[in-house]
């Protein structure tokens, strides 16, 4: 985990961490972003090995996951290789419209990204998984900090989940509390289970977390395109955002638009990539659960997948 927290602090700090072969700094490397989850920390230095492989630099920079596909309109960032349909679906898609972003691939792996609470807790809300349950509970997941409200601990503020906005748009008695990171979510969870407390979350899959809690996703109105944007479609007609997200999300890669003509091989490689739903989960497990560091988890993936990762450069 330390290797995370140093990350974590560069980026905090707007320090660029750099890796590879040669000069990472040159023009005409890679740049991959970092984020603050564990996959997406692991994967991102097996796409970098990966590209490396097939002969170009990467330079590795610390980049807020909601900015970075403006950044990438600028060509600050040349890929982004977890492009989550839930958190980032609408920032990706806008960029792509205006014609500074591909969407160059499509992982194999489905995702969702909701509230979330371990299974203990339906002793004491009867009715959950659905929302409408949860709302009548609400009192029953109170802190001193959102009394009389119920607390949902969000994600950190920069995955724009619209959380608060979903709250307003379907009335409910929650008050959002943004974690500073995936490990504060994972650290109260571990309190809360210990001592059998209600807490609602947020989660995701895949994710090492399923392997370890039995729980559930809280069941909201069924996501439909536009719910965000347009308050006419859903049940609510005076507010957006009155749906759940999507349960079979994507998992994309998303390039600069400069990039297949500044480096058509690298560009050829990325195309190639594909992460299933047990990739990304293993990537986390070998972090979070395991306590490896992340360039050794990197390694342990790429040596376990070897074939996998070799026939992608091909």
């Amino acid at each position: 985990m330390q290797k995370i927290f140093s990350l974590l602090g560069a980026a905090a700090l707007g320090l660029t961490l750099s890796y590879g072969v040669g000069t990472a700094s040159a023009a005409d490397s890679i740049k991959i972003p970092l984020h603050n989850w564990t996959s997406q920390l692991v994967g991102a230095e097996i796409v970098g090995r990966i590209i490396q492989e097939s002969g170009s630099e990467v330079e590795y920079v610390p980049a807020d996951s909601g900015a970075v596909y403006e950044a990438m309109c600028e060509g600050d960032v040349d890929l982004v290789h977890e492009v989550w349909q839930g958190a980032f679906g609408v920032a990706f898609e806008k960029q792509v419209n205006a014609g500074c972003v591909i969407d160059a691939a499509t992982h194999d792996a489905k995702t969702r990204e909701e509230w979330w609470y371990p299974s203990y807790v339906e002793e004491v809300c009867p009715g959950l998984p659905d929302w409408k349950a949860l709302n009548a509970c609400a009192e029953k997941f109170a802190t001193a900090e959102t009394a009389p409200k119920g607390r949902f601990l969000g994600g950190p503020a920069e995955w724009l989940k619209g959380d608060d906005e979903r709250v307003h748009g379907l009335g409910m008695d929650f008050e959002v509390i943004n974690a500073g990171s995936a490990d504060a979510i994972w650290a109260e969870l571990a309190i809360a289970s210990e001592k059998k407390i209600p807490i609602v979350h947020f989660n995701w899959t895949p994710n090492f977390i399923e392997a370890l809690y039995d729980g559930k996703f809280v069941e909201f109105p069924e996501y439909f395109e536009g719910c965000r944007e347009d308050p006419s479609g859903g049940i609510n007609p005076e507010t957006t955002h009155d749906c759940g997200n999507p349960k079979d999300g994507y998992l994309k890669i998303g390039v600069w638009q400069g990039l297949p003509e500044k480096n058509p091989e690298a560009y050829a490689v990325i195309q190639r990539i594909n992460f299933t739903n047990l990739d990304i989960a293993v990537m986390s497990k070998l972090v979070d659960v395991d306590k490896m560091e992340v360039q050794d988890a990197a390694t342990k993936w790429m040596a376990d997948n070897d074939a996998k990762w070799r026939a992608w450069l091909n």
